[in-house]
């Protein structure tokens, strides 16, 4: 194993951004370079609380930078796929959060650029490491439960456009698109378990 630092750009401070920064200053090893947002001033402000030396609204002068090693996509859902095909095209790893794309074919596009490049390119498919999941993944391949039916229910409240942090969003989320994507990865996570 390496000790060296992976130097990350972030796209995207807004809500999930400051959620990936706050967990990122509790890891080892990891350090933010650049930040990238819509909204310069607003973008100063958070690079500046944490301590981040490279802010743009361009993502294509985080990626031209040497000292990004990798690239965590919290941007609207509409820009996923091609953010993260540029990321690749430029050498950087990406993490791109849900859903990769809002089309199958601009989420095969990504897969195609990563098996050109062989980077990591990753989504954010978070659930799969909550407690309570993996315990129920164990169980599986324990053989001590059988799927016999998986079913979500998931209902939300919101009737504004609002983001995590309960401000208004700049974008539209696909509700369905998004959130289904959790969905889809958990029964695949547990459907695995099987195999």
């Amino acid at each position: 194993m390496s000790n060296k630092t992976i130097r990350v750009a972030l796209a995207g401070a807004g809500a999930f951004g400051i959620k990936h920064l706050d967990a990122i200053k509790l890891i080892d090893g990891v350090q933010v370079t650049s930040l990238i947002s819509r909204d310069l001033d607003k973008t100063k402000e958070v690079a500046a609380k944490y301590g981040i030396g490279h802010c743009t609204t361009d993502l294509a002068d985080s990626l031209a930078r040497p000292d990004v090693d990798a690239v965590i996509l919290c941007t609207p859902t509409q820009m996923h796929a091609s953010q993260a095909i540029a990321c690749m095209k430029a050498g950087k790893h990406v993490q791109a959060e849900i859903p990769l794309a809002d089309s199958l074919r601009d989420a095969y596009a990504v897969v195609e650029m990563q098996k050109q490049t062989g980077l990591v390119a990753m989504c954010g498919h978070t659930r799969r490491f909550n407690p309570s999941h993996q315990w129920v993944r164990r169980k599986i391949v324990a053989g001590e439960f059988n799927i016999q039916q998986m079913d979500v229910q998931t209902y939300f409240f919101r009737r504004t456009n609002m983001n995590a942090l309960g401000q208004p969003r700049s974008w539209t989320d696909h509700l369905l698109w998004h959130h289904a994507a959790h969905t889809v990865d958990l029964f695949a996570y547990r459907r695995a378990a099987r195999s």
